[in-house]
């Protein structure tokens, strides 16, 4: 079986992949996904479209990402995630890993030598409450004290990424000691990245948001986060669908605690 990198020409094809697994399209999700990082497939054997998929983001020369993998139902226990896999773990190098897993990937990451560092939840619902005041929509001229801010506290390069989001998102804002964006998937808006100083600022960042928004919003909360997971749910935000965070190689750089929201889960 032959690894090859994906275009944007494959699009269709790793969207019709993902609704044959019981996922949405999510389109726009894939468009940035090639943007930022490495698409891998291996094509059907039947000529029909592609038979698996994998995505590899770098950031920095310390850290790495793996999502969507994916293999089509036709092609299932055939070893096509593990051929992928294996290479998107060369491609990362000595890189720390990390990545997302449902119960039914992880004991394959397990045997590739991850290990369970924690468990996060999406939650979703329609958000309750009034504005902070103390945030305000960011424009390009914050961009240079958000990058600064994200490199201290998320530890490593992410600025190809970060600069995307006023192109990419609903919105940004920003505070005293943090900032935060969404953006539209298919069926809801994600709230992420927040990263903040700490959680009172987290708070009015994500709230803010959240209103600006309107309607579904999800927010991809570490269980470790108590407290906020409370008084997400005291605004509205529940129903809870819970993965294992995992990491190979090392340990997830940066200061977690103030990284409060991923920017979604493809991208750690």
């Amino acid at each position: 079986m032959t690894v090859r990198r994906l275009t944007h020409d494959d699009l269709d094809d790793c969207a019709r992949l993902a609704k044959d697994r019981g996922w949405l399209p999510e389109r726009r999700k894939w468009r940035l996904l090639f943007d930022v990082g490495e698409a891998y497939g291996i094509d059907a054997a039947d000529g029909d479209g592609l038979a698996a998929t994998t995505v590899l983001t770098r950031y920095g020369d310390d850290h790495a990402v793996i999502s969507m993998v994916l293999t089509a139902s036709r092609y299932a226990r055939r070893g096509l995630a593990r051929t992928l896999m294996s290479h998107v773990l060369d491609r990362a190098g000595d890189r720390t890993v990390s990545l997302y897993a449902t119960d039914h990937g992880r004991p394959l990451y397990e045997q590739l030598g991850f290990r369970v560092v924690g468990r996060a939840a999406k939650h979703t619902g329609v958000f309750r409450g009034a504005p902070s005041g103390r945030t305000a929509p960011a424009t390009e001229a914050d961009l240079p004290g958000i990058l600064a801010l994200d490199a201290e506290l998320f530890g490593t390069d992410r600025s190809p990424l970060l600069r995307r989001m006023f192109g990419f998102g609903v919105q940004v804002r920003v505070a005293d000691g943090g900032f935060g964006h969404c953006w539209r998937n298919d069926d809801n808006v994600v709230i992420g990245p927040v990263v903040a100083r700490d959680e009172e600022t987290a708070r009015a960042l994500i709230g803010d948001l959240a209103l600006e928004a309107g309607g579904e919003v999800r927010m991809d909360f570490d269980l470790a986060r108590e407290s906020m997971i409370a008084w997400a749910a005291a605004h509205g935000i529940g129903d809870p669908w819970q993965v294992s965070m995992m990491v190979r190689a090392g340990d997830l750089p940066g200061d977690r605690p103030a990284q409060y929201l991923p920017f979604m889960q493809a991208l750690g």
